[in-house]
């Protein structure tokens, strides 16, 4: 079973990271488009060369339509994309600075309860996610500039947040056996270097 939540959890975490390139890459186009309509239509330019100027803006050289749009649909995806990951391998981040002190049982009666609450936390901004979904699906809401379906974005991002939903149960479930049992089954779960 670890296997399996493991390879969903890699899974989730590679296709964040596809998306989250992509994003950078866009981003860089559409600033580097920007920059150089900027420079086109730049008094620097027109002085030098007017037709080099003519040009460079005949190319139509100019941002991303709809960059900011796609960048922000596209982070929520990886952000809920990277949580499955990070919830494996108990990678969030902890403040430990009085917990150090307690006994090991003690420490891991914490994590236990913590565990529990973040995938509690997990599960309730999956439904609230589930619930905007059905509110953009319901009146039919669209972009700005590039006129998509807002609950594209929605929809991806519930699917991810609904893997992340599964990861943290199954985290949440296993910390508990560990617990009351001593056994290892989150193989994972270590010190965070800080």
């Amino acid at each position: 079973m670890n296997k399996m939540v493991e390879r969903i959890a890699r899974f989730m975490a590679i296709l964040g990271g596809l998306v989250l390139t992509a994003l950078v890459v866009l981003t860089c186009v559409s600033v580097l488009g920007r920059g150089l309509n900027t420079l086109g239509h730049s008094e620097f330019l027109t002085a030098m060369s007017e037709s080099a100027a003519q040009v460079l803006i005949a190319t139509g050289v100019g941002p991303v339509t709809g960059d900011f749009e796609l960048v922000e649909a596209g982070v929520a995806f990886a952000i809920f994309s990277f949580l499955p990951i990070c919830q494996l391998y108990g990678s969030h981040a902890t403040v430990d600075v009085f917990t150090n002190a307690l006994p090991e049982k003690a420490n891991k009666v914490i994590v236990t309860f913590w565990e529990i609450i973040l995938s509690l936390v997990i599960l309730l901004i999956t439904w609230r996610l589930y619930v905007g979904l059905q509110s953009k699906l319901d009146y039919g809401e669209t972009t700005f500039l590039l006129q998509f379906p807002v609950w594209w974005a929605y929809g991806l991002s519930f699917v991810a947040a609904l893997v992340a939903s599964l990861v943290a149960i199954y985290c949440a479930i296993a910390q508990v056996i560990e617990l009351v049992t001593g056994r290892h089954i989150l193989p994972y779960r270590g010190e965070a270097a800080h």
